[in-house]
């Protein structure tokens, strides 16, 4: 019987149950139907990112930004395209500053971008600053070993 992982529906927030076997064969999510390791960002608020951080067996990487930041929206394509890389590996996130201001002081964002990678629902890295995909993927090796 293969491991089961929790994951995480970027577009419903509903854990579910996967066999780690099963990851590279993208699999939906049981409520909505959607892919579930597909590169596909979540959207965090403050009230649901304490659940996803806590659900999810993955890594999970939160992108800190706001709309009037144009370092952040110079990396955004970037970030989509790291999750598109990491798919199935790491669960990508982003939460808007401007909307979540109690996430955001909560984790005590001073700059944006800030990205914080998440295990068990606890901070282990951090970095301030836009990055290309490249640069962001180097920085998620060195931090997952």
């Amino acid at each position: 019987m293969s491991e089961l992982v929790h994951i995480v529906c970027p577009h419903c927030q509903k854990a579910n149950r996967v066999p780690a076997s099963r990851l590279q064969d993208r699999p939906n999510c049981g409520a909505c139907k959607k892919p579930l390791a597909s590169g596909d960002i979540a959207e965090l608020s403050d009230a649901g990112m304490a659940g996803f951080l806590a659900k999810s067996d993955l890594p999970v990487l939160v992108d800190f930004w706001a709309s009037w930041c144009g370092p952040c929206k110079a990396m955004a394509p970037e970030f989509q395209s790291a999750a598109r890389d990491w798919a199935g590996t790491v669960a990508f996130a982003k939460l808007n500053t401007e909307q979540a201001q109690q996430a955001a002081a909560q984790y005590g964002i001073r700059s944006i971008p800030t990205l914080i990678l998440f295990r068990g629902g606890r901070e282990v890295a951090r970095q301030s600053g836009a990055m290309s995909a490249s640069q962001l993927s180097a920085w998620l090796r060195g931090q997952l070993g």
